[in-house]
């Protein structure tokens, strides 16, 4: 089995195979998003701690979280759902999936590394690979930089160069709140507060005007009874 090793802390990957299945045995019958540890892998990795992000059993069907068994099923998918890409828009499909407990069918598993071992790993956490690029929303740049609500975001984005020359490209800040922002949300508050003012006043007149016209048709009742009164006598 192959096993594809994850370090997010440096950004680092690493696969490795592994022909002796006793060494598998403290992951067999774990679930997806347990954490085993991974002594028994070699020397290398003791005292590290792993968990079980998924993998891919012998055909390449992949593992998916929340179906209790370790062999393959078949489900209807929908979109939003793991494992499935909804190609036109409305559109379900059955497709085969293994379950999320793992087994010796497997011909990868993916793992994260949680807690590292006393003795460094190569190609794993003796380097650190940085991120190509940096965070987009505004409060994620607020958190890794730790702003305050007064600095200003814009000073602080992840550049990057294009290419060989000195020119650099920047995401733009997604969630700022700028004075522009606060304009156009005064500016449509102010619209609904004036709409909902027109039509207080317009139901007032037309209120104002039913009563006026049922005054008016009380009136011309009473004066033709009157009249009709005057016939007969």
């Amino acid at each position: 089995m192959k096993l594809n090793i994850a370090n997010p802390t440096t950004g680092m990957q690493k696969l490795i195979e592994i022909d002796d299945d006793k060494k598998l045995l403290p992951f067999f019958d774990k679930r997806m998003a347990s954490e085993v540890p991974g002594d028994s892998l070699g020397d290398e990795f003791k005292g590290c701690i792993f968990r079980i992000a998924g993998g891919n059993d012998k055909q390449g069907f992949p593992m998916k979280q929340g179906i209790l068994c370790n062999h393959r099923v078949r489900l209807l998918f929908k979109k939003g759902m793991s494992c499935y890409r909804e190609r036109r828009s409305g559109c379900r499909k059955r497709k085969s999936v293994r379950g999320c407990v793992v087994g010796p069918d497997l011909a990868v598993m993916s793992l994260v590394l949680v807690k590292k071992g006393a003795e460094e790993i190569p190609g794993l956490t003796d380097d650190n690979k940085p991120r190509r690029l940096g965070p987009k929303r505004a409060s994620n740049i607020r958190k890794l930089f730790g702003l305050e609500k007064k600095d200003d975001v814009r000073q602080f984005v992840v550049r990057r160069q294009i290419g060989d020359k000195k020119k650099t490209k920047a995401p733009k800040i997604q969630r700022l709140i700028t004075p522009q922002l606060l304009q156009r949300k005064r500016y449509f508050k102010a619209l609904t507060r004036k709409r909902m003012e027109a039509g207080k006043e317009m139901k007032a007149e037309y209120q104002k005007r039913v009563a006026e016209y049922r005054q008016q048709q009380k009136e011309a009742r009473a004066a033709e009874v009157a009249k009709k009164k005057k016939e007969k006598k």
